[in-house]
């Protein structure tokens, strides 16, 4: 019979999470890369470091949706949504892995900035979590949807060469697309123009300040 956590279990396992998600190299993924063995073209520098600075914020987003799903999960009132919501953070790990490990073989690193996204993310989804499940899975939707909307411009600004970082962003696009959906079908609610534009603007911030540092 499995012991049930006990609420110092429950703080250790976030903590875990957390160094997992903030230390390079830590995360481990459960499915392996998709770039698999896909070559590159010859990359110049400009390439190479346009690449690098195109995934560092794809790494960056993950780190923010690992850190909402964890935000969430621990404040979802529903035993369905807290399941859903740590299967979806699974996934991210994926993601995590895949972005990290891609910036290692562009001699790329991770953002500087990661803690405090990781930060201003957790908080959101608690709260998000915490007023209510059709909150929180609306705010997944409309998270998923501009990390989808990033994921496609990112494709077509990667250089032509760089096939592994594509075959990454491709399964990157068709899991936050599942996210998404399952957010609206699990019963969240649609968010309207206004805070979607909010969201936008947010992550603009987000993207040109990773994108250099």
């Amino acid at each position: 019979m499995l012991r049930k956590l006990t609420r110092r279990d429950q703080l250790i396992h976030q903590f875990d999470t957390v160094l997992r998600t903030l230390v390079p190299h830590a995360a481990q993924p459960s499915r392996p890369s998709p770039a698999g063995a896909t070559r590159d073209e010859s990359l110049d520098e400009f390439e190479r470091r346009h690449a690098a600075g195109l995934m560092r914020i794809n790494h960056t987003g993950e780190v923010c949706a690992q850190a909402l799903y964890q935000g969430q999960g621990l404040t979802a009132k529903l035993a369905d949504t807290r399941a859903q919501m740590e299967q979806a953070a699974q996934e991210e790990i994926d993601h995590l892995a895949w972005c990290d490990a891609r910036l290692v073989e562009l001699d790329g690193r991770t953002s500087y900035l990661n803690p405090l996204f990781y930060a201003a993310s957790f908080g959101m989804g608690a709260l998000a979590g915490a007023v209510g499940d059709r909150l929180s899975l609306g705010f997944v939707n409309a998270t998923e949807e501009q990390v989808g909307k990033h994921l496609d411009a990112h494709l077509e600004q990667l250089p032509r060469g760089d096939r592994r970082s594509r075959e990454v962003l491709e399964q990157m696009r068709e899991d936050e697309a599942h996210h998404a959906r399952w957010a609206l079908e699990a019963g969240g609610t649609r968010f309207p123009a206004p805070v979607k534009w909010g969201m936008s603007w947010m992550s603009k911030v987000m993207t040109r300040s990773v994108y250099r540092f």
